[in-house]
Protein backbone atom coordinates (compact mmCIF):
# COMPACT_ATOMS: atom_id res chain seq x y z
CA UNK A 1 0.00 0.00 0.00
CA UNK A 2 2.86 2.35 0.77
CA UNK A 3 4.47 1.66 -2.57
CA UNK A 4 1.25 2.35 -4.38
CA UNK A 5 0.75 5.64 -2.51
CA UNK A 6 4.20 6.85 -3.37
CA UNK A 7 4.13 5.74 -6.97
CA UNK A 8 0.79 7.27 -7.89
CA UNK A 9 1.72 10.89 -7.04
CA UNK A 10 5.04 10.40 -8.78
CA UNK A 11 3.31 9.20 -11.90
CA UNK A 12 0.92 12.13 -11.76
CA UNK A 13 3.83 14.54 -11.40
CA UNK A 14 5.71 13.00 -14.30
CA UNK A 15 2.56 13.09 -16.42
CA UNK A 16 2.08 16.79 -15.64
CA UNK A 17 5.70 17.53 -16.49
CA UNK A 18 5.52 15.69 -19.79
CA UNK A 19 2.24 17.44 -20.66
CA UNK A 20 3.73 20.84 -19.85
CA UNK A 21 6.82 20.09 -21.89
CA UNK A 22 4.69 19.00 -24.84
CA UNK A 23 2.61 22.17 -24.56
CA UNK A 24 5.73 24.33 -24.44
CA UNK A 25 7.12 22.55 -27.47
CA UNK A 26 3.87 23.14 -29.34
CA UNK A 27 3.88 26.82 -28.34
CA UNK A 28 7.50 27.19 -29.46
CA UNK A 29 6.71 25.51 -32.75
CA UNK A 30 3.66 27.74 -33.22
CA UNK A 31 5.77 30.83 -32.46
CA UNK A 32 8.60 29.76 -34.73
CA UNK A 33 6.31 28.95 -37.65
CA UNK A 34 5.27 32.59 -38.40
CA UNK A 35 8.88 33.72 -38.04
CA UNK A 36 10.01 31.01 -40.45
CA UNK A 37 7.24 31.97 -42.88
CA UNK A 38 8.20 35.64 -42.65
CA UNK A 39 11.85 34.81 -43.27
CA UNK A 40 10.87 32.64 -46.23
CA UNK A 41 8.69 35.41 -47.69
CA UNK A 42 11.49 37.95 -47.20
CA UNK A 43 13.94 35.65 -48.97
CA UNK A 44 11.47 35.11 -51.82
CA UNK A 45 10.86 38.86 -52.10
CA UNK A 46 14.60 39.55 -52.18
CA UNK A 47 15.08 36.88 -54.84
CA UNK A 48 12.27 38.34 -56.94
CA UNK A 49 13.71 41.86 -56.61
CA UNK A 50 17.14 40.62 -57.66
CA UNK A 51 15.61 38.89 -60.69
CA UNK A 52 13.72 42.05 -61.69
CA UNK A 53 16.87 44.16 -61.37
CA UNK A 54 18.84 41.72 -63.52
CA UNK A 55 16.08 41.73 -66.15
CA UNK A 56 15.93 45.53 -66.18
CA UNK A 57 19.70 45.75 -66.45
CA UNK A 58 19.79 43.26 -69.30
CA UNK A 59 16.97 45.06 -71.10
CA UNK A 60 18.77 48.40 -70.74
CA UNK A 61 21.98 46.95 -72.17
CA UNK A 62 20.03 45.43 -75.05
CA UNK A 63 18.30 48.74 -75.85
CA UNK A 64 21.60 50.65 -75.77
CA UNK A 65 23.19 48.04 -78.03
CA UNK A 66 20.31 48.27 -80.54
CA UNK A 67 20.49 52.10 -80.56
CA UNK A 68 24.24 52.05 -81.15
CA UNK A 69 23.80 49.49 -83.92
CA UNK A 70 21.09 51.63 -85.53
CA UNK A 71 23.25 54.75 -85.30
CA UNK A 72 26.20 52.93 -86.88
CA UNK A 73 23.95 51.69 -89.68
CA UNK A 74 22.59 55.17 -90.38
CA UNK A 75 26.10 56.59 -90.29
CA UNK A 76 27.14 54.17 -93.01
CA UNK A 77 24.06 55.14 -95.04
CA UNK A 78 24.89 58.86 -95.11
CA UNK A 79 25.45 59.06 -98.89
CA UNK A 80 22.01 57.58 -99.49
CA UNK A 81 20.45 59.75 -96.80
CA UNK A 82 21.93 62.88 -98.41
CA UNK A 83 20.16 61.99 -101.65
CA UNK A 84 16.91 61.56 -99.76
CA UNK A 85 17.47 64.85 -97.93
CA UNK A 86 17.96 66.70 -101.20
CA UNK A 87 14.35 65.96 -102.19
CA UNK A 88 12.57 69.28 -101.63
CA UNK A 89 9.30 67.80 -100.36
CA UNK A 90 11.12 65.76 -97.72
CA UNK A 91 13.42 68.59 -96.65
CA UNK A 92 10.48 70.81 -95.73
CA UNK A 93 8.93 68.24 -93.39
CA UNK A 94 9.80 67.92 -89.69
CA UNK A 95 11.43 64.54 -90.21
CA UNK A 96 13.42 66.04 -93.08
CA UNK A 97 14.75 68.76 -90.77
CA UNK A 98 15.63 66.09 -88.19
CA UNK A 99 17.44 64.15 -90.91
CA UNK A 100 19.32 67.31 -91.89
CA UNK A 101 20.49 67.81 -88.30
CA UNK A 102 21.74 64.22 -88.27
CA UNK A 103 23.66 64.88 -91.46
CA UNK A 104 25.11 68.15 -90.14
CA UNK A 105 22.83 70.67 -91.89
CA UNK A 106 21.62 73.14 -89.23
CA UNK A 107 19.21 74.99 -91.49
CA UNK A 108 16.37 73.22 -89.68
CA UNK A 109 17.25 75.27 -86.59
CA UNK A 110 18.76 78.45 -87.97
CA UNK A 111 16.44 78.88 -90.98
CA UNK A 112 17.19 80.41 -94.36
CA UNK A 113 18.23 84.00 -94.82
CA UNK A 114 17.49 85.66 -98.13
CA UNK A 115 19.63 88.72 -98.64
CA UNK A 116 17.92 89.67 -101.88
CA UNK A 117 14.40 89.99 -100.45
CA UNK A 118 13.91 93.31 -98.68
CA UNK A 119 11.12 94.26 -96.30
CA UNK A 120 10.58 97.59 -98.05
CA UNK A 121 11.40 99.76 -95.03
CA UNK A 122 13.93 102.55 -95.25
CA UNK A 123 14.70 104.68 -92.20
CA UNK A 124 17.64 107.03 -92.62
CA UNK A 125 19.22 104.61 -95.05
CA UNK A 126 18.66 101.62 -92.76
CA UNK A 127 16.91 98.66 -94.42
CA UNK A 128 16.05 95.13 -93.33
CA UNK A 129 15.66 91.76 -94.97
CA UNK A 130 12.27 90.11 -95.12
CA UNK A 131 13.14 86.89 -93.27
CA UNK A 132 11.13 84.78 -90.85
CA UNK A 133 12.15 84.21 -87.28
CA UNK A 134 14.69 81.37 -86.94
CA UNK A 135 13.09 77.99 -86.16
CA UNK A 136 15.01 77.58 -82.89
CA UNK A 137 13.40 80.78 -81.60
CA UNK A 138 9.93 79.62 -82.62
CA UNK A 139 10.49 76.20 -81.03
CA UNK A 140 11.53 77.90 -77.80
CA UNK A 141 8.40 80.07 -77.94
CA UNK A 142 6.23 77.01 -78.45
CA UNK A 143 7.87 75.40 -75.42
CA UNK A 144 7.03 78.44 -73.28
CA UNK A 145 3.39 78.09 -74.34
CA UNK A 146 3.38 74.42 -73.36
CA UNK A 147 5.08 75.26 -70.07
CA UNK A 148 2.56 78.04 -69.38
CA UNK A 149 -0.39 75.71 -69.95
CA UNK A 150 1.15 73.01 -67.74
CA UNK A 151 1.92 75.59 -65.06
CA UNK A 152 -1.63 76.93 -65.13
CA UNK A 153 -3.14 73.44 -64.86
CA UNK A 154 -0.72 72.40 -62.11
CA UNK A 155 -1.19 75.45 -59.88
CA UNK A 156 -4.64 76.84 -60.75
CA UNK A 157 -6.77 73.97 -62.07
CA UNK A 158 -5.81 70.78 -60.27
CA UNK A 159 -4.36 72.62 -57.22
CA UNK A 160 -1.65 69.97 -57.01
CA UNK A 161 1.00 72.70 -56.70
CA UNK A 162 1.26 75.24 -53.89
CA UNK A 163 1.51 78.93 -54.68
CA UNK A 164 3.81 81.18 -52.67
CA UNK A 165 1.06 82.19 -50.22
CA UNK A 166 0.11 78.55 -49.57
CA UNK A 167 3.78 77.64 -49.06
CA UNK A 168 4.12 80.53 -46.63
CA UNK A 169 1.09 79.40 -44.63
CA UNK A 170 2.40 75.83 -44.58
CA UNK A 171 5.81 76.93 -43.34
CA UNK A 172 4.21 79.12 -40.67
CA UNK A 173 2.11 76.17 -39.50
CA UNK A 174 5.23 73.99 -39.30
CA UNK A 175 7.05 76.73 -37.40
CA UNK A 176 4.14 76.95 -34.93
CA UNK A 177 4.32 73.21 -34.34
CA UNK A 178 8.06 73.40 -33.77
CA UNK A 179 7.61 76.30 -31.36
CA UNK A 180 4.97 74.32 -29.47
CA UNK A 181 7.32 71.35 -29.19
CA UNK A 182 10.17 73.52 -27.91
CA UNK A 183 8.07 74.72 -25.00
CA UNK A 184 8.57 77.58 -22.61
CA UNK A 185 12.15 76.57 -21.75
CA UNK A 186 13.26 77.61 -25.23
CA UNK A 187 11.63 81.02 -25.24
CA UNK A 188 14.04 83.44 -26.99
CA UNK A 189 12.76 86.28 -24.80
CA UNK A 190 13.61 84.44 -21.58
CA UNK A 191 16.88 85.84 -20.15
CA UNK A 192 19.72 83.59 -19.05
CA UNK A 193 22.33 84.17 -16.37
CA UNK A 194 25.19 81.91 -17.43
CA UNK A 195 28.73 82.70 -16.34
CA UNK A 196 31.76 82.75 -18.60
CA UNK A 197 33.59 79.43 -18.80
CA UNK A 198 37.26 79.72 -17.95
CA UNK A 199 38.46 76.10 -17.86
CA UNK A 200 41.13 75.37 -20.46
CA UNK A 201 39.20 72.37 -21.80
CA UNK A 202 36.08 74.46 -22.34
CA UNK A 203 38.00 77.23 -24.10
CA UNK A 204 39.80 74.72 -26.30
CA UNK A 205 36.49 73.05 -27.22
CA UNK A 206 34.99 76.45 -27.97
CA UNK A 207 37.95 77.25 -30.22
CA UNK A 208 37.47 74.00 -32.15
CA UNK A 209 33.73 74.60 -32.53
CA UNK A 210 34.39 78.16 -33.68
CA UNK A 211 36.84 76.97 -36.34
CA UNK A 212 34.37 74.37 -37.61
CA UNK A 213 31.21 76.47 -37.63
CA UNK A 214 31.94 80.18 -37.32
CA UNK A 215 35.26 80.87 -39.06
CA UNK A 216 33.71 80.80 -42.54
CA UNK A 217 31.85 84.07 -41.79
CA UNK A 218 33.90 85.62 -38.99
CA UNK A 219 37.42 84.51 -40.00
CA UNK A 220 39.82 82.05 -38.40
CA UNK A 221 40.91 84.69 -35.89
CA UNK A 222 37.43 86.24 -35.61
CA UNK A 223 38.74 89.25 -37.54
CA UNK A 224 35.47 89.50 -39.48
CA UNK A 225 34.56 88.63 -43.05
CA UNK A 226 30.91 88.46 -43.98
CA UNK A 227 30.15 88.64 -40.29
CA UNK A 228 31.46 91.34 -37.95
CA UNK A 229 34.79 91.52 -36.18
CA UNK A 230 34.48 89.78 -32.79
CA UNK A 231 37.81 90.91 -31.32
CA UNK A 232 37.05 94.57 -30.68
CA UNK A 233 34.81 96.23 -28.09
CA UNK A 234 32.00 96.99 -30.53
CA UNK A 235 28.96 94.74 -30.62
CA UNK A 236 25.84 94.65 -32.77
CA UNK A 237 23.79 92.53 -30.37
CA UNK A 238 25.60 92.81 -27.06
CA UNK A 239 28.98 91.63 -25.80
CA UNK A 240 27.99 90.18 -22.42
CA UNK A 241 28.27 86.39 -22.38
CA UNK A 242 24.51 85.82 -22.17
CA UNK A 243 23.89 88.15 -25.09
CA UNK A 244 26.58 86.42 -27.15
CA UNK A 245 25.04 83.07 -26.17
CA UNK A 246 21.59 84.33 -27.25
CA UNK A 247 22.97 85.45 -30.63
CA UNK A 248 24.69 82.11 -31.17
CA UNK A 249 21.62 80.11 -30.16
CA UNK A 250 18.86 82.00 -31.99
CA UNK A 251 20.79 83.74 -34.76
CA UNK A 252 19.85 87.06 -36.32
CA UNK A 253 17.07 86.80 -38.87
CA UNK A 254 17.69 88.70 -42.09
CA UNK A 255 21.40 89.31 -41.43
CA UNK A 256 22.86 85.92 -42.30
CA UNK A 257 23.56 84.80 -38.72
CA UNK A 258 22.11 81.31 -38.50
CA UNK A 259 20.61 79.82 -35.34
CA UNK A 260 22.76 77.06 -33.86
CA UNK A 261 20.14 75.61 -31.52
CA UNK A 262 19.47 72.03 -32.42
CA UNK A 263 22.92 71.82 -34.02
CA UNK A 264 25.00 72.54 -30.95
CA UNK A 265 24.18 71.72 -27.35
CA UNK A 266 23.73 74.44 -24.72
CA UNK A 267 27.13 73.57 -23.28
CA UNK A 268 28.78 73.84 -26.70
CA UNK A 269 27.13 77.20 -27.43
CA UNK A 270 28.34 78.54 -24.08
CA UNK A 271 31.84 77.21 -24.82
CA UNK A 272 31.86 79.06 -28.17
CA UNK A 273 30.56 82.24 -26.52
CA UNK A 274 33.22 82.03 -23.80
CA UNK A 275 35.96 81.46 -26.37
CA UNK A 276 34.82 84.50 -28.37
CA UNK A 277 35.17 86.68 -25.28
CA UNK A 278 38.77 85.51 -24.80
CA UNK A 279 39.60 87.09 -28.16
CA UNK A 280 38.84 90.61 -26.96
CA UNK A 281 41.74 92.92 -27.80
CA UNK A 282 43.69 90.28 -29.74
CA UNK A 283 43.95 92.66 -32.74
CA UNK A 284 44.28 90.11 -35.57
CA UNK A 285 45.62 91.06 -39.00
CA UNK A 286 43.16 92.46 -41.56
CA UNK A 287 40.56 93.11 -38.88
CA UNK A 288 37.23 94.39 -40.11
CA UNK A 289 36.14 97.89 -39.15
CA UNK A 290 34.16 98.15 -35.89
CA UNK A 291 30.39 97.70 -36.10
CA UNK A 292 27.72 98.41 -33.53
CA UNK A 293 28.12 100.03 -30.13
CA UNK A 294 31.10 100.00 -27.81
CA UNK A 295 30.55 97.68 -24.87
CA UNK A 296 32.82 96.01 -22.35
CA UNK A 297 32.21 92.30 -21.96
CA UNK A 298 31.00 91.36 -18.50
CA UNK A 299 31.95 88.11 -16.79
CA UNK A 300 28.88 88.00 -14.59
CA UNK A 301 28.31 84.92 -12.46
CA UNK A 302 25.25 82.84 -13.11
CA UNK A 303 24.01 79.29 -13.53
CA UNK A 304 26.49 76.52 -12.90
CA UNK A 305 27.61 74.81 -16.10
CA UNK A 306 26.48 71.45 -14.78
CA UNK A 307 22.85 72.46 -15.37
CA UNK A 308 23.37 73.02 -19.13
Amino acid sequence: MLTRKVTLPALLTLSTLFSGAAALAQDAAATAAPAADAAKKAAETGSELTTVLWLMGGLTVLIVFILLLLFALLWQMRPLLWKIYEIETIREQWYGRALGLFLGDTVGLTGKYQEDVMAGHDYDGITEYDNDLPPWWKYGFYLTIVFGVAYFIHFHVTDSGKLSEAEYQNEMAEAALMAAKMGANDDPNKPTDYKVLTAATDIETGKSLFAQNCAACHGQSAEGKVGPNLTDEYWLHGGEVNKVYHTVKYGVQGKGMVAWKGKLSSKQMLQVSSYILTLQGSKPANAKAPQGEKETASNAAGKPVAQL
